[in-house]
């Protein structure tokens, strides 16, 4: 179960990367990438199959990255999320956010064991201040219905 204090030291880092940015415009990963910057954070692109992102170097994986992060989102399948935790293992990053549909108990057994402190079930959008549009509806629904990390 998510901790609201993990969501809270989350949003803290400042140097994340967000696994699943993508060449269709519409994606949820190009979502996350955008808020992230706009709220301020450094953030680099993973993709495998890409070499840029939104004018700047994607990189193919974590263990690719120039310096280390302080953590990562995962907006891709859950069977490459099990491989993607493990390349965070490598790359030493501390903590994964599993956006919804990301999510594998594999994975998140592999995290545990690991020490990566691992967030799932939520929407990064739902806690990145000020939340506005239906994040902020679905923030209110899940607050109603008991829902937000405790």
């Amino acid at each position: 179960m998510t901790r609201k204090s993990d969501v809270d030291g989350f949003l803290k880092k400042k140097k994340l990367a967000v696994v699943g940015v993508s060449r269709q415009k519409t994606k949820f990963g190009n979502t996350i990438y955008h808020e992230l910057k706009k709220k301020g954070f450094r953030v680099f692109p993973v993709n495998a199959h890409m070499g840029t992102f939104d004018n700047e170097r994607c990189y193919p994986d974590l263990k690719s990255l120039p310096e280390p992060v302080d953590g990562a989102v995962l907006v891709i399948p859950p069977a490459q999320t099990e491989q993607v935790v493990k390349d965070a293992a490598a790359a030493n990053v501390p903590v994964i956010w599993m956006q919804q549909g990301s999510e594998s108990q594999p994975a998140v057994q592999f995290c545990n064991e690991h020490n990566i402190t691992v967030i799932t079930g939520q929407c990064i959008l739902m806690f990145l201040e000020p939340v506005t549009s239906v994040h902020k509806f679905h923030r209110w629904l899940w607050k109603l219905f008991g829902k937000l990390p405790k």
